[in-house]
């Protein structure tokens, strides 16, 4: 028989001394890898810690009100056979049809890092889409084979902006956001009786006391909403259909790093009036010099192995501090512009798991070579699921490369609060005329998507036209 392991508090970030506001289980519970344990809440946010392997849970080691910070015990698990255990007999999992049924994939095939935070903001706006498809889709029934309703009859849906806004999202723990969702209560009409005005699971449940009383119904999704009117888009709600009437089917559910990294870019594409400028630059020396230095390092046995994105991120950062603007972030309203005194560059990369954006911090204090370490002691962390919240927070502009794939041009979404992302395609050898001649030289094709309420046009031809001559010349990150 296996002896009991210590489940622990992971990486919180820079949160300590976080009050425990639920016990999500009981001793002799049986649960799975990354089930919730214990709710913290934060003076801003609420955060499950999960189980980091499968068992049955032996003792509770904290109870509601204690404070806790990273690395506290929270219980004593009996690992199962393999460390994975079965089902959890009091949770029911997730259905497949509650998964979000689209995503947005930026990979960057540089590196193969992917996010396993699940940071409270990000929890947050997952359950904001998911609130928002079943508002779109009615009250009706979650059963296969359920036939579709017909285009003719279907009235529209407006979808508020203002809901997926982060001071918009209704106050609740993850676990009270799943116990809400069964009963098909939506959040957006609950008032919350904890503090800082939380949603707890006796408001919800005396929601639909009220409602089965005869007050307001627990399913009727957000009235003011769907209404119309105001500044929404109007949206018809997502088609069902039973695929299984035209041959085989399979249902895969999203892996959460899906579901949460989705919900994120639904809401960026949504709010963020995107633009992209096209460009390309003249990498042939740089390329040349890149793989000079990394055979130099081969025949020493030192250094590491120098990749474009280093060069990329180095005259990135040149750029913004030329560029002040692209290194800013605009606040919810809209109205106010924080400019940034620091250089944090974040590059997009897609797993198997989902997509994430790590972040090199200080990048204008660093060079190429430790540019290149970091980029591969994370993109390794990445294929190890150790990322923490804090090797994905705090970015000033990110880079999404999809150059070891193909392509010669895409339209990368600008990861929100930033205000610009770099989408970077596969480089190729073209003509080029040099006033004589045409010469071969290799080009790499630049994507450049902005923010338009903060950045226009002509700046953004300029940032873009000015990265193509740093790298051409890299020597121009000196001056």
């Amino acid at each position: 028989m296996a002896q009991p392991q210590e489940a622990r508090v992971p990486d919180i970030g820079d949160y300590s001394d976080v009050p425990v506001i639920e016990v999500l289980v009981a001793v002799g519970d049986t649960v799975q890898k990354d089930q919730g344990l214990i709710t913290l809440e934060s003076d801003k946010a609420t955060l499950e810690v999960p189980a980091a392997f499968g068992g049955v849970v032996k003792e509770i080691k904290v109870k509601v009100g204690d404070t806790l910070s990273e690395g506290a015990v929270v219980a004593l698990i009996e690992p199962a056979e393999g460390g994975q255990a079965a089902a959890p007999a009091k949770a029911e999992a997730p259905k497949a049809s509650e998964a979000p049924s689209s995503k947005q994939s930026e990979p960057d095939t540089s590196v193969e890092p992917v996010n396993t935070s699940g940071t409270p903001d990000k929890l947050a706006q997952r359950e904001i889409a998911q609130s928002q498809s079943r508002t779109a889709s009615g009250t009706a029934a979650e059963g296969q084979g359920a036939p579709p309703s017909p285009p003719t009859s279907t009235p529209p849906v407006t979808f508020d902006a203002d809901r997926v806004l982060p001071d918009k999202v209704p106050y609740a723990s993850p676990a009270v956001r799943v116990f809400a969702r069964e009963l098909g209560v939506d959040l957006f009409q609950l008032a919350g009786s904890a503090r800082n005005g939380r949603i707890t699971k006796e408001d919800v449940q005396n929601f639909v006391k009220k409602a089965l009383s005869g007050g307001a119904g627990a399913g009727a999704a957000a009235p003011a909403a769907a209404a119309g009117g105001g500044n929404g888009l109007s949206l018809l709600p997502w088609p069902k259909v039973d695929f299984s009437k035209f041959g085989p089917t399979e249902v895969k559910p999203l892996s959460r790093i899906q579901k949460i990294s989705g919900a994120n870019l639904a809401r960026n594409w949504a709010m963020i009036p995107h633009v992209t400028q096209f460009d390309s630059a003249d990498i042939t020396d740089l390329e040349d010099l890149r793989v000079l230095l990394n055979k130099e390092a081969e025949k020493s046995k030192s250094g590491v192995k120098l990749t474009m994105l280093a060069f990329l991120i180095k005259a990135s950062a040149a750029l913004l501090k030329k560029y002040p603007t692209f290194n800013a972030s605009l606040d919810a309203s809209g109205e106010n512009l924080t400019l940034k005194q620091y250089f944090h560059i974040g590059f997009a990369a897609d797993t198997p798991s989902g997509l994430v954006v790590p972040v090199i911090r200080d990048v204008d204090k660093k060079g190429v070579n430790d540019i290149a370490a970091e980029t591969g002691e994370l993109a390794k962390k990445a294929r190890d699921g150790k990322l923490g919240p804090a090797d994905m927070t705090g970015g000033c502009f990110s880079i999404s490369s999809l150059g070891g794939i193909g392509g010669t041009a895409f339209t990368p979404i600008v990861n929100a609060p930033e205000v610009a992302i770099l989408g970077v395609s596969k480089s190729s050898i073209q003509p080029v005329w040099d006033g004589k001649a045409f010469q071969p030289r290799l080009m790499l094709p630049l994507s450049l998507s902005y923010d338009h309420r903060v950045i226009d046009g002509a700046l953004a031809a300029r940032f873009t036209a000015d990265l193509a001559k740093v790298l051409g010349d890299m020597r121009r990150v000196l001056l």
